[in-house]
């Protein structure tokens, strides 16, 4: 277990968070949550060793594998596939030995070492790390290329592969999916839920928050709480918390008021000065309970477009690729005012493309591209942030779209965008990632665009600013074509999904379970080569929309036992963590801890222990309802 007993961090002369005590124990998984620079990924290096605790006690238990993402890659010519199972440590250890006894003659020491790579499963450790690359996007040819011939973002999924390859007893992951595709972030998911070490996982995608963890620790105002369940439920507990910290301020406030008023009244007069005087000292001494800053920094919305003709924008028979590569072919789309469409497909099936295309930044190999003299279209992709003029201020980006208005107007949009003070004048070569990516999205609404083309736009954003963009976007009203791995995201702002698959763009008639479900199925035909699998999918993706839905709603049928089962354990696991915050208040009270309260002691420890055991099989029936419903899909 990973124990914290009043443990302070600074940064330079900066308190990140301080007498900070929690425990987290075997087994569970954790999340980190809180806004940017709180201190989450300096816990991190804490933890393993980088960092020295300022104050306080971190206890680790000597021994454990601890593993996480190397940020940087070695420029290695040894295979990809080599770099992963390198993750293995003892495989490796083993390995020079094992070199060593035979290089020694030793046949006893190197029986030994054969027990031992037994053991460990070591003569399967490249078939272990190649689906572990497989499952991260990597195709067979590509896991035998070289490490230095991977570009950036396909480095940082080797060294997710590398840590994942790790039999650590503790895992560390910070922003895992940011680099990967919904495609991957499912697979991730998956995987992470049935690791059987200690999780701690930094990530600003709430449903993979969610589905994944048992705990949350929240850092906010030097401060670090633990709460039990996933990240749902520990934003209710988080509401239910700061509404009673607001009543008691207000309350207190209430208090002040009046003795101050008594202080007003009397202090001058000499038969209530002494009175008065106590007040004074008693108003010192009062500990005045910070109000609630519930209140998110980030305040913008979309206008409503000047035009919004009909169609927007139409391709009609495209073929999209690169130079002499079709990577769709065939394709028909008619874009209208309040189309909301969000793109589903593997990496590299063409969605970045479809999106380059429609925003006119790349070239039809063959068909029409249509669109209306009063289309506005606001595209936001990665390479937009390489754009920026780094030694330029934020507002002066703004101030190269809008000459007239006035520098104070422009301060106060850029203000919504939590560019405040003298951050509108700061150069943005040194901006985060985040930040980088809020000036974009502010410079892009300000433009106004009926036609917003979205390609991954919640990369950097941290929870507040996700959920801020996607209440902008509820609101929109043009049109818009998403691309994302924010199942939130896309689950919140869209409400038709387009699949790109096999060269084809085609609608998909189902909601984000239903595409889970079809990869699993997709993930099974490839695996088990069954052409009565894969001619069932082909079959499938050329029925009517009309049979589509008859066998849909056979397909839930036929599931509905599993489903139900998976709701009736989810419904337990909300109830068992309810159950175990509530003992949880109770046992963190000192007066427990009296001679006189023993018994009671007794009695709440033994219902803490139940309620635990509970929740482990609560999970457990949900992690196997949800196997066998991936099974019989």
């Amino acid at each position: 277990m990973l124990n914290f007993k009043k443990v302070s961090l600074r940064r330079g002369t900066q308190v990140l968070f301080s007498q900070a005590t929690f425990t987290i124990h075997k087994g569970q998984r954790a999340g980190l949550t809180g806004a940017n620079g709180v201190g989450k990924s300096s816990l991190f290096a804490m933890i393993r060793g980088e960092l020295a605790v300022d104050e306080g006690d971190f206890e680790l238990p000597a021994n454990l594998e601890v593993a996480h993402v190397a940020q940087e890659t070695p420029a290695l010519t040894s295979s990809a596939l080599d770099y992963v199972t390198d993750g293995d440590n003892e495989l490796r250890q083993l390995q020079q030995q094992l070199m060593h006894a035979e290089q020694a003659n030793n046949g006893l020491e190197q029986a030994e070492i054969h027990e031992a790579l037994e053991h460990i499963e070591g003569y399967t450790a490249e078939i272990r790390a190649s689906r572990l690359m497989s499952g991260l996007g990597f195709t067979k040819p590509q896991q035998q290329n070289s490490v230095n011939s991977f570009s950036g973002g396909w480095r940082m999924r080797l060294n997710l592969a590398q840590a994942l390859m790790c039999r650590s007893d503790v895992l560390l992951l910070d922003e895992p999916t940011n680099h990967l595709d919904l495609d991957t972030v499912i697979w991730l998911q998956d995987w992470l839920l049935k690791y059987t070490g200690t999780l701690l996982l930094v990530s600003h995608d709430r449903d993979f928050l969610d589905t994944i963890t048992t705990h949350i620790v929240h850092i906010e105002q030097q401060q670090a709480t633990i709460y039990s369940g996933n990240y749902s439920a520990f934003e209710k507990m988080r509401a239910e918390k700061l509404a009673q910290q607001q009543s008691a301020y207000e309350k207190q406030q209430r208090e002040i008021i009046h003795i101050q008023s008594f202080i007003t009244r009397f202090k001058a007069k000499a038969t209530k000065a002494k009175q008065a005087q106590s007040r004074v000292k008693s108003l010192e001494k009062m500990e005045l309970i910070a109000q609630a800053h519930v209140d998110s920094p980030f305040t913008f919305a979309f206008p409503k477009p000047e035009k919004l003709p009909n169609p927007l924008l139409k391709l009609e028979q495209a073929t999209l690729g690169y130079d002499d590569t079709v990577i769709l072919n065939d394709v028909s789309l008619s874009i209208s005012p309040g189309d909301r469409l969000g793109l589903l497909g593997s990496n590299g099936a063409g969605k970045s493309t479809l999106i380059k295309v429609l925003a006119g930044d790349a070239p039809l190999l063959a068909g029409q591209l249509l669109d209306s003299e009063h289309l506005k279209i606001g595209y936001f992709a990665q390479h937009q942030l390489e754009q920026l003029h780094l030694d330029e201020s934020p507002l002066w980006h703004l101030q190269q779209l809008d000459k007239q208005t006035t520098e104070k107007e422009l301060r106060n949009f850029l203000g919504g965008f939590d560019f405040k003070g003298d951050k509108v004048l700061d150069q943005v070569a040194p901006f985060s990632g985040g930040e980088k990516a809020r000036l974009v999205l502010a410079l892009l609404v300000y433009q106004n665009p009926n036609l917003l083309l979205l390609d991954e736009p919640t990369n950097h954003l941290d929870l507040e600013m996700r959920h801020a963009l996607s209440v902008a976007l509820q609101d929109y009203q043009g049109a818009m074509v998403v691309v994302s791995h924010d199942r939130h995201l896309l689950r919140s702002v869209t409400d038709q999904f387009l699949l790109v698959a096999d060269g084809r763009l085609q609608p998909f008639d189902g909601d984000l379970e239903d595409y889970r479900l079809w990869l699993a199925a997709q993930k099974k035909a490839q695996e088990n080569n069954n052409s009565n699998i894969v001619e069932a999918i082909v079959e499938t993706t050329t029925l009517s929309r009309k049979e589509q839905r008859q066998q849909e709603a056979l397909r839930r049928k036929r599931l509905k036992p599993l489903t139900d089962a998976i709701k009736k354990a989810e419904k337990a696991m909300e109830d068992y963590q309810q159950q175990q915050y509530d003992l949880e208040h109770l046992l963190a009270s000192p007066t427990l801890y009296d001679e006189r309260e023993k018994q009671q002691l007794k009695t709440l420890l033994a219902q803490k222990e139940t309620v635990d055991q509970s929740l482990l099989q609560a999970e457990e029936d949900w992690i196997n309802a949800e196997e066998q419903l991936a099974l019989v899909e």
